[in-house]
C-alpha cells in the first residue's frame, strides 16, 4: 500500500474513534450529575447506539453499497453528525436529547463499517494491512479520553461540542479519501444478505448454538460497564475519569499483541471462558473498591478490559471465521454484530437503568447517590451464571480440529 494511502486511512481511523471516545466514556457522568436523568433514561441514551448498530446495517446494505461512493457518504454523516452534537449539546430535557441523540447515532454507526469497508477497498491483503491501521482508532480513543480530562468536560456539554467539531473535521478530511465506488451496483439486495440469516444454518450445529446465545446474553450484563462505570467513577469522587477509562484501551492493545500467545495455548472455549471470568471479576472488584484504599481494585478493574474485550468479542470472531465456510463468513459476521453490539447490548440498556434507580439515595439537601456495591452485584452475578453455562455446555472440537 502506497504510504499516502496508509497515512490516510490512518487519520481516518484515529478521527472515527476519537469522535466517539469524546463523549461516549463520560456521558454517563453529564447525564447523571448535571442533567439529572434518571436511572432508566441513562440507560435508553446508552441504548442509542445499539438501536444504531441493529438499523445500521440496513443502511449500509441497501443505499451505502449500492448507490454512492463510501468517501461521500461518511462525508455527509460526519458533517450531519457534527452538527447533530452541537444541538445536543444545548438540549437539557429528556424529551429533546434523547430523540436528538438517537437521530445523530443512527448517522454515526454506519460509518464503522464504512471506514472499515473503505479501508479494506485499498488493501491487498486486509489481514495483515489492517491491524496496523485500526489500532489507530484505539488510539484515537485514547487521546480522546486525555483531552476531555484537560479540557475539564468530563460533566459538562463540552464534551459533545468537542465531538461535534471532530465529527465535522472528519467530515471535511472525508472528501480528501481515497475514491470507493459502490460494490453491489444492479445486484439486488435482499434483507437475508443484510442480517447475515444465511449463518442461521450454522445454528443447526450445537457449538454454534451455544455460542450464538452465550454471546448474546453476556451483552446483558456487558452494557452495565459501558453505560455505568464513568458515571460510577465520578459519583464517588474519582478525579479526571475520562483519562483514567484510557487505562482500558492501553490494556486492549496490549493484550491484542499477545493474543497468537494464548490463542495456541488456551483454544477457543478456554480464551472465551477467561474472557467471561474477567467480566466477573471486573464488577466484583467495582462492588469491593472505592476511591480511597480500594482504588487499586478500581485500576484492576478498569486493566482488565483488555483481557473482557479482546479474549472474548475478537476471539469470538477468529471463531466465527473458522466455523462459517467461506461463501459465510461475511453474513456470519455480520449475523454476530447484530445479535450482540445490537439486540444484546440494547437489552442491557433496558435493564441497567432500573438496577440503578432502585439503588437511588436523595439526601436532606436533595443530593443524589447510590449504593454502587449492590448495584455491581447484578452484572457481576449474571455474568457468572452465563460463563457457568456456557462452560458446561460449549465444545470448540471441530473449530480446533479445523485449525
Amino acid at each position: 500500500m502506497p504510504i499516502a494511502v496508509r497515512l490516510k486511512l490512518s487519520l481516518l481511523m484515529f478521527l472515527q474513534y476519537f469522535i466517539w471516545g469524546t463523549w461516549y466514556v463520560t456521558m454517563g457522568p453529564y447525564l447523571n450529575e448535571t442533567l439529572k436523568f434518571s436511572g432508566p433514561q441513562q440507560g435508553l441514551a446508552y441504548g442509542a447506539t445499539a438501536l444504531a448498530a441493529i438499523v445500521s446495517p440496513f443502511f449500509v446494505g441497501m443505499v451505502a453499497d449500492r448507490f454512492f461512493a463510501t468517501e461521500k457518504i461518511l462525508a455527509v454523516l460526519h458533517l450531519v453528525g457534527g452538527l447533530l452534537l452541537f444541538y445536543v449539546s444545548t438540549l437539557d430535557s429528556f424529551s429533546t436529547f434523547y430523540p436528538v441523540l438517537l437521530i445523530y447515532t443512527l448517522c454515526y454507526m454506519p460509518t464503522l463499517a464504512l471506514a472499515n469497508s473503505l479501508s479494506f477497498r485499498q488493501m491487498k491483503d486486509p489481514g495483515k494491512e489492517f491491524p496496523g491501521i485500526r489500532v489507530l482508532g484505539t488510539i484515537g480513543w485514547i487521546v480522546a479520553g486525555y483531552a476531555i480530562a484537560v479540557l475539564g468536560f468530563g460533566t459538562s456539554a463540552g464534551m459533545f461540542q468537542a465531538a461535534a467539531a471532530a465529527s465535522i473535521a472528519l467530515g471535511l478530511y472525508s472528501f480528501a479519501l481515497p475514491h470507493t465506488p459502490p460494490t453491489s451496483v444492479g445486484h439486488a439486495v435482499t434483507m437475508r444478505d443484510i442480517l447475515g440469516l444465511d449463518a442461521l444454518a450454522l445454528m443447526k450445529e450445537r457449538s454454534f448454538l451455544i455460542f450464538v446465545l452465550g454471546s448474546f446474553l453476556i451483552c446483558i450484563p456487558l452494557q452495565f460497564y459501558y453505560g455505568l462505570a464513568g458515571t460510577f467513577l465520578s459519583e464517588i469522587g474519582v478525579a479526571n475519569v475520562s483519562s483514567k477509562m484510557t487505562l482500558g484501551q492501553w490494556s486492549e492493545i496490549g493484550f491484542m499483541l499477545l493474543m497468537p500467545f494464548f490463542f495456541v495455548r488456551l483454544g477457543v472455549k478456554w480464551m472465551l471462558i477467561v474472557g467471561m471470568i474477567a467480566w466477573t471479576v471486573r464488577y466484583t472488584l467495582f462492588a469491593l473498591g472505592d476511591a480511597g484504599a480500594g482504588m487499586w481494585m478500581l485500576y484492576v478493574g478498569i486493566l482488565l478490559h483488555g483481557i473482557c474485550y479482546d479474549f472474548f468479542f475478537v476471539t469470538g470472531q477468529i471463531y466465527v471465521d473458522k466455523k462459517a465456510p467461506a461463501h459465510l463468513r461475511g453474513a456470519a459476521q455480520g449475523f454476530i454484530a447484530f445479535v450482540t453490539l445490537g439486540v444484546g447490548m440494547f437489552i442491557g440498556s433496558l435493564v441497567f437503568g432500573p438496577v440503578v434507580d432502585a439503588y437511588k439515595l436523595v439526601d436532606a439537601s436533595g443530593v443524589v447517590s447510590h449504593t454502587w456495591s449492590a448495584i455491581w452485584v447484578f452484572p457481576a452475578a449474571a455474568a457468572l451464571l452465563v460463563l457457568v453455562l456456557f462452560a458446561a455446555m460449549f465444545n470448540d472440537r471441530v473449530a480446533t480440529e479445523a485449525k
